[in-house]
This record gives structure tokens, C-alpha cells and sequence, in this order.
């Protein structure tokens, strides 16, 4: 049955949304079954700026519903920023042909992998563009599914100027894509996600890129497409589109047929964590791999931060900038230690992680600049799934509503918290919704700054 344009999920506000209790015995990864063996191998393209360990929950809840790991693949772009003029070359940012040509590649590896004939994409945000640039130009015939998550299909400002910025909806690229009575190609089931208006990329008045007061000719309606099935997911932001409980419902409905035998990630007994280290260099965030960085996994009290002993894991980076495996326990809150080179000695503080994941990606946090000068310690509340939300959701950081979170609708990833040098070295609680994490504040003067990273 076909879902109304402007359908409303409004039974999705009741599905779970923290992770599965362990049980006591044994709570096995889920075995693929012949009905899951039906689901096409699924590949997860991410966003602007992003990288391939935002789908790390999403993968979590597949395999939680019988589809098996090595069926699916998310891409990590080479360099995941986009080119301010697509036809001019951008030190470390990617033209739409970069990454139509990437998402081709691997396209081809997963049906090769899988043995399969065509392969369902599901894409957040700008990965909508890259889907849509590959099925419209010669590879229609190798997927059968298009999942866009929040992708500004008809841009995110619609204007005469910047013609060359992929982003424009009046501009050359989205003009090629958007041309013809259906904005879809034929023999390609499309979905699109959308939020109802908490779509910072949707919106009418400038003021979210930049430009207060000035109209960017687009609305909240800018990621449907016309033939396209278009659902509303409510309010959830432009990010949570793709990647809360709500998206996954619909995405894995879609892709599978069927309704998902559950929302809540299935516990494994024993975790094995690895992944990429990554840099910014020249300040532009990439995928490109760090070597000679070391990588320190301590277990630490969930209520304290302190560390429980010495380090479960530690290893340097070779030129494949990889760490891991760490084998972990799925109850452990963990501390991980990032030492990279020309950058500060990062602690990322983390929930548990319920199953085993090998992207497990970690990047330094950003030199310390200037409004750090009088600071003893440096916290960072991070939210790379989604944003910080108010009044709509729960964010206290060390009791309080982060100063530097805007009100309504929910721009900002992460926040900031400054402590004098007195207060370097106590403990700071970082609290969104259930998700509660106790990171240590680490002087700033040995260069060091703390992450607390939200993993829902």
C-alpha cells in the first residue's frame, strides 16, 4: 500500500529507544534466516562532512534483525566535503563526480562480495546526491532500492547566484538530477525521510546557512521527490532523519517488506572494536587515514569517569591509519585515548558498545584556539547522530543547559564547556535524553581536551 505523501508516523514516538538489557546466558549475534537471505545486500552512504561510523547503530539493529554483517557495506569518502563550486578543484573536498564515481566502486564491491545482482542504497543528507548522480547516470540497473534521508533534493537555498554549488536547487547539478515529469528513475523503488519543519536544511528564511531574513526558496517539502514514496517523520532533525529508531523502521520496512521483529539492538556476549583514525588537515575534516597515531582503550566507571585498571587495548597506527580489534565487554563504558600527530591528546568517553563494530572511527578534536586561552579545561558534549535539541530534548552538560545550544530548531552537534584551572581534573557529567556520560576534564594546559560522545 502506498503511504501518502504527507503521512505523519505517528505510532513511531512509542518504539524503544535505548539498547536491550543483557539477559543472563547466552544472547548470540542473530542468525541470518532464508526470509532475511531475501533482503538485498544494503549499502550506507553518509553526509557532508561525515564518515562511515554514523551508521554504526543502524548496522547494530540490522544485524539485530538477521541481516548478515558481510551483506552489508558503508561507504567512507575519501574527503566528504563538498566543493563550495563544484567545476573548481578544493584542497581536501570532493566534486559531485568524486563521489558518484566512489559510491560506483563500491557499488560494485558489494554485489561482488555478496554475490548479487543489484544492492539497496540508503543515504543521509549530501549521500542522497551521490545515490541519485549514480542511478541517474548509468547504474540504475545495479540497484534496486533508494533510501534518502534528509537529502535536499531540491537544495539547500534555490537562488540565481553560485550556479556551480551542488547545494543551489536552481544550480546545474540539481537542475540534472530534478529534470523530467518524475524526479526518480524508472525500475528504482525510491523512499524519502523527511522532518516535519526541525530540518535545519529545509527551511524558508536563510537563517540557519548564514543569511537571517533573506528567503532561500526552498521549504520544509525540499527532500521529496516527485514519484518517490515521501514520508514525514515528525520532528527529528535534519541528522536524526537517517539514523534514529524512527528512520530505521521505515528504511529496513522498505527495504525488507516487512516490518522489523524489533527496534532495540540485541546484545552480543563478547565485543570486538576497531576503526580508522582520521585527521583535519588544513582544518577541513577527512577519511584519510592517520599513521603514526596511538590508540589507548581503558574501561572507566560509568558513575566516575575514573579508569578501572590499565588499558584493555593499546596500538599504534601503520599508514593504513587503522587500530583495533579490542576485545571489550558489552556492560563496559570505555575511555578511548587518541594521541595524533599536530594535534591534541583527545579522551573520547563512551557508553557501552552492545556489539562488535569495525568503525569504530576516531579524529582529534580541533586545535585549541583562541576562546580557549583562559580555560583550565576543555569538555566537548558531542552528539554525532543527531542534534542538541531545545527545548525538545533532555541536554545537561554538568548540570546545565549548554549556553552555546540555540533554541527551536536544533542546528547544533555539539557544545562546549570551559572550566578554570582550579576545576581541571573533576568529573563531568554529559546527559542527553537516557544517554549519560561522566568524562574527566584534562588540563588544557598539557594540551588535552575531552570528548563525551553520544552514541544515540
Amino acid at each position: 500500500m502506498k503511504l501518502s505523501r504527507r503521512s505523519i508516523l505517528l505510532g513511531a514516538g512509542s518504539l524503544p529507544f535505548a539498547v536491550a538489557s543483557l539477559r543472563t546466558g547466552a544472547l548470540a549475534q542473530t542468525a541470518p534466516t532464508a526470509q532475511n537471505a531475501e533482503v538485498p545486500p544494503i549499502l550506507f552512504v553518509h553526509g557532508n562532512g561525515e564518515y562511515d561510523a554514523l551508521w554504526m547503530t543502524t548496522l547494530w539493529r540490522m544485524e539485530s534483525n538477521g541481516v548478515a554483517r558481510d551483506r552489508m557495506m558503508a561507504i567512507n569518502f575519501t574527503d566528504p566535503n563538498a566543493r563550495s563550486d563544484d567545476k573548481v578543484e578544493q584542497a581536501g573536498r570532493s566534486s559531485t563526480e568524486d563521489q558518484r564515481r566512489e559510491l560506483a566502486a563500491a557499488i560494485a564491491e558489494l554485489k561482488h562480495r555478496a554475490g548479487a545482482a543489484r544492492v539497496a542504497l540508503v543515504g543521509s543528507s549530501r549521500g542522497g546526491y551521490a545515490i541519485r548522480n549514480v542511478i541517474r547516470n548509468g547504474g540504475a540497473g545495479d540497484v534496486s532500492h533508494a533510501v534518502l534521508c534528509g537529502t535536499p533534493n531540491h537544495g539547500v537555498f534555490a537562488t540565481d547566484d553560485q550556479p556551480n554549488n551542488e547545494f543551489n536547487g536552481r544550480g546545474t547539478f540539481l537542475r540534472g538530477l530534478n529534470e523530467g515529469e518524475s524526479e526518480v528513475t524508472p525500475g528504482v523503488a525510491f523512499l524519502t525521510l523527511r522532518s516535519d519543519g526541525m530540518d535545519k536544511y529545509a527551511q524558508a528564511d536563510g537563517r540557519f546557512i548564514g543569511k537571517p531574513g533573506t528567503p532561500t526558496g526552498v521549504t520544509v517539502e525540499g527532500p521529496e521527490l516527485k514519484g518517490a514514496t515521501n514520508l514525514v517523520l515528525g520532528a527529528l532533525d535534519h541528522r536524526e532523519v537517517a539514523f534514529h529508531p524512527r528512520a530505521f523502521r521505515e528504511i529496513y520496512k522498505f527495504i525488507a517488506g516487512r516490518e522489523p521483529a524489533r527496534i532495540a539492538i540485541v546484545p552480543e556476549q563478547s565485543v570486538s572494536l576497531s576503526g580508522l583514525v582520521t585527521g583535519t588537515p588544513g582544518g577541513v575534516s577527512t577519511n584519510r587515514p592517520v599513521a603514526g597515531a596511538t590508540v589507548d582503550v581503558f574501561r572507566v566507571d560509568p558513575d566516575t569517569g575514573e579508569r578501572k585498571g590499565s588499558a584493555v587495548h593499546s596500538a599504534k597506527t601503520g599508514a593504513d591509519g587503522r587500530w583495533g580489534p579490542a576485545q571489550v565487554e558489552p556492560s563496559w563504558f570505555l575511555e578511548f585515548v587518541l594521541t595524533s600527530p599536530d594535534a591534541p591528546t583527545t579522551h573520547i568517553y563512551r557508553t557501552p558498545f552492545p556489539r562488535s563494530s569495525d568503525v569504530v572511527h576516531l579524529r582529534a578534536a580541533r586545535p585549541l584556539g583562541p576562546a580557549d586561552k583562559d580555560a583550565g579545561a576543555v569538555v566537548i558534549m558531542s552528539r554525532p547522530r543527531g542534534y542538541l535539541g531545545l527545548p525538545r530534548d533532555v541536554v545537561l552538560l554538568d548540570g546545565k543547559e549548554p549556553a552555546d545550544v540555540k533554541p527551536g530548531v536544533p542546528t547544533d552537534s555539539a557544545a562546549t564547556l570551559r572550566l578554570p584551572a582550579a576545576e581541571a581534573g573533576r568529573n563531568i557529567v554529559a546527559q542527553f535524553a537516557e544517554e549519560r556520560i561522566v568524562a574527566r576534564a584534562w588540563p588544557a594546559s598539557e594540551n588535552r581536551i575531552a570528548i563525551a560522545e553520544l552514541t544515540y
